[in-house]
């Protein structure tokens, strides 16, 4: 390989605050070092923080790897400029979230349980009950908001002075949303170390103009590792909800979570389970419900782990179609979005 085939791969890589201009173009790619094993490339970045620093990192180091699997991958960056006597920073874990009256971690013992889904719309449930809220997407490595809101393709603005950036929130159904997805494209994956991610994770959540807000609920990534550690550590996470399926093999998942949040070094407080997929009911027949998975599953998690069962959601075909259409279920009226009205209704009462 040659440092033009290099610097080709990464024409892909586009910063989305500069018109999409890939970083090429921007003048950002410096020293380019290549052997048969080996790619290293140095990012020059200006003493001014760039608030899409981390993820145009994680966005160059995917791209090596795509296009030249099986190599070492390396990315180094540089300031460009002498750096001057910094400004103050802005204090992340106080400034950009002191008007955030509750934040919640939407969590999981593994994926494929809803999570995302419950988190989408128990946000714009509270939202419907006169609530102002967010949502940050801290799924990293699956990003799902921007595809059940409907906001591919946008992009957040950023504003601000040096060591002040800030990004703007998407806003839609009365509730602003951030995700690393909309600074990603859609089969774009995001090949990132822990710290690495943390620290996007961070930027995602704290560099945020989130305004005044009731709530603030974060799509937490499905297991237990780093970045949960990390978020409720460094964050001001006031509790957590954790999200399961009736199945009694769910039951080591869900255990493992829970011990999470109440392990000493995080000790964050469980609001109580919600029980997903709690049982099958046909859109154009309400009343009746099919236990596909197991009935009361959840409930006796629930009982087993000492938590509160705060809402059973019932598998209806038209939440996966109206999450797939970026509608979410929430918005409507049938059995699912008074499910969801229900479990917002009662947050809001125990949060």
């Amino acid at each position: 390989m040659d440092k033009q085939q290099i610097q080709s791969a990464l024409l892909e890589v586009v910063h989305p605050a500069k018109q999409n201009k890939s970083i090429v173009e921007l003048g950002m790619v410096g020293e380019i070092e290549a052997t048969d094993t080996k790619i290293t490339v140095t990012l020059n970045f200006p003493k001014r923080r760039d608030p899409l620093a981390e993820y145009l990192i994680g966005a160059t180091r995917a791209a090596l790897i795509r296009n030249f699997p099986g190599v070492e991958s390396e990315v180094k960056t540089i300031v460009t400029e002498d750096p001057k006597p910094a400004k103050k920073k802005l204090e992340l874990g106080n400034d950009a979230i002191k008007q955030i009256g509750h934040i919640i971690g939407i969590a999981s013992g593994k994926g494929g349980v809803g999570k995302s889904t419950v988190a989408v719309n128990l946000a714009v449930s509270l939202a419907r009950l006169g609530y102002k809220v967010g949502l940050a997407d801290a799924d990293v490595y699956g990003p799902s908001v921007p595809t059940m809101t409907g906001t591919i393709g946008e992009q957040p603005a950023a504003y601000g002075e040096e060591g002040h950036e800030l990004m703007v929130p998407i806003e839609k159904y009365g509730v602003k949303w951030m995700s690393i997805g909309y600074f990603a494209g859609e089969d774009q994956a995001l090949i990132w170390r822990g710290p690495m991610a943390c620290s996007a994770l961070k930027q995602m959540i704290l560099q945020v103009d989130w305004g005044e807000l009731d709530f603030l609920l974060i799509d937490m990534p499905p297991g237990t590792g780093d970045i949960h550690i990390s978020l409720v550590q460094d964050i001001r996470i006031d509790s957590a909800i954790i999200v399961t399926t009736p199945q009694k093999v769910a039951i080591a998942d869900v255990r493992k979570g829970v011990g999470m949040f109440r392990n000493e070094n995080v000790n964050c407080r469980i609001l109580g389970l919600v029980e997903n997929m709690a049982w099958f009911t046909p859109a154009e027949h309400p009343d009746e419900q099919y236990y596909i998975f197991g009935k009361d599953g959840g409930a006796q998690m629930a009982r087993d782990l000492d938590l509160d069962l705060l809402a059973q959601i019932p598998l209806v075909q038209g939440v996966r179609e109206s999450g797939d259409a970026g509608e979410p279920a929430a918005l409507g009226s049938g059995p699912d979005a008074q499910a969801f009205l229900a479990l917002a209704g009662k947050i809001a009462e125990i949060a």
